[in-house]
């Protein structure tokens, strides 16, 4: 079993756009908020996301891209093709049939059917533009990067909620472990979209301005939108061509909580399962981990239970614990593959990134939170969380290369 190298990686959020642009506002705190623009808010009593501005696809896709593709597939293909350039990867190292694409998403090009419905309601059904049907579904997303790069193997969409991330992350990471795949182009991508805004200020779970998590006072998440695609390489290929690991990817655990499709169980068992997971399928124990990045959403239930598990994981081991969520807001599909990319550079730089707007402490979120202001530390190995509605958890380590012990050899049958 091959170990699993990120080589590369590529951002589109409402912070920056490159991972160097990305991890800077982070480190410093920046939020990502502002009033939406892409649709209107009328009749809502919100109106603050974390969306995606000064992004042009021509800036990053060829004409024909643009007109073949939405903007949740133009995030993601910007993503990767800085991805790709970031791993230093030529055409003939990159194209072929041992390269797999698996993008995460939960609604993928959802404002595309959107456009198509308002259309047919308002003008008739013959009013609506047949050339812009080809560019709704979930499915396309990867299909957009396979083609542009010429990947042949494996090509797969998980919309797995607000997990897909971590999910796809996981996927990726098993093609290259059983052989399947040298390369794989992983992450996710997701847009904001008004039916899935209105849905969720309805909800009652949107704050007016701001995402606090773990702080008492929290009123619930700020609705973000991006990308993260990270380039992933079987540790031979990697030394083949002499590439220069920034992170390597550990244990995955999946599970499901099997309760309730909006809140989490009581007692965090599903994610309590996938936390375990990750950490033993890593070779290392609790106490070999530096610091978590915490699903941590700003809902009152989310981080309270998030919390409980965490002790239940650690025991009275205070790991540092932080959420970026609180700077992007909670970009749903995309999350937990941003996410995993601040991990691969607080494994590089030692930074811990802070939860920002915390002001309150919560005695149910007894945690050792990175509060407002980056911090610093050991950062050998650490823990991605992504514990998303129906249950759906996620979770994935990532370490520094090297650190962790070398994977099992598979015995012959």
């Amino acid at each position: 079993m091959s170990r699993v190298f990120v080589t590369g990686m590529g951002v589109v959020s409402s912070v920056g756009h490159g991972r160097e642009a990305f991890w800077d506002a982070i480190v410093q705190g920046r939020t990502g908020f502002s009033p939406i623009e892409s649709f209107p808010t009328d009749g809502l009593d919100r109106s603050v996301a974390g969306e995606v501005k000064g992004f042009s696809p021509r800036d990053h896709l060829t004409s024909a891209e643009v007109r073949r593709t939405g903007r949740c597939s133009a995030f993601s293909l910007a993503a990767a093709r800085m991805a790709v350039e970031d791993a230093g990867l030529s055409a003939q190292q990159l194209g072929g049939e041992r390269t797999s694409v698996i993008v995460g998403t939960t609604m993928g090009e959802a404002d595309v059917i959107t456009e198509l419905e308002d259309t047919w309601i308002r003008q008739g059904a013959d009013a609506v533009d047949p050339a812009k049907i080809p560019l709704y579904g979930t499915t396309l997303l990867p299909i957009h990067l396979a083609r542009a790069f010429g990947a042949r193997g494996m090509v797969q969409s998980l919309p797995a909620a607000c997990a897909a991330g971590n999910y796809a992350i996981a996927f990726a990471a098993d093609l290259i472990r059983s052989g399947r795949a040298d390369v794989v182009i992983t992450g996710a991508s997701e847009l904001l979209q008004k039916h899935q805004f209105a849905g969720f200020v309805r909800l009652g779970a949107v704050a007016p301005e701001r995402c606090q998590p773990f702080d008492k006072n929290r009123k619930g998440i700020i609705i973000g939108e991006g990308s993260g695609i990270m380039v992933l390489e079987s540790e031979a290929h990697a030394v083949r061509r002499e590439a220069s690991p920034l992170a390597e990817i550990g244990g995955c655990g999946l599970a499901c909580d099997a309760h309730h499709i909006t809140r989490p169980h009581p007692g965090g068992e599903g994610s309590l399962k996938a936390m375990r997971e990750a950490i033993e399928r890593s070779g290392v124990t609790a106490a070999d981990i530096d610091f978590v990045s915490a699903h941590g959403t700003g809902t009152q239930a989310n981080d309270k239970i998030e919390s409980h598990v965490l002790h239940e994981v650690f025991g009275d081991r205070h790991v540092p614990v932080s959420s970026i969520k609180s700077m992007l807001g909670h970009c749903m599909g995309a999350a937990s593959a941003l996410e995993a990319i601040a991990c691969v550079m607080t494994v590089q730089t030692g930074v811990y990134t802070p939860t920002v707007a915390y002001e309150t402490p919560d005695p149910e979120c007894d945690v050792n939170l990175v509060a407002n202001r980056a911090g610093s530390g050991r950062a050998e190995v650490v823990l991605n969380n992504s514990l998303a509605f129906g249950g759906y958890d996620a979770v994935v380590t990532l370490a520094r290369p090297g650190v962790l012990p070398p994977p099992p050899v598979a015995s012959a049958a």
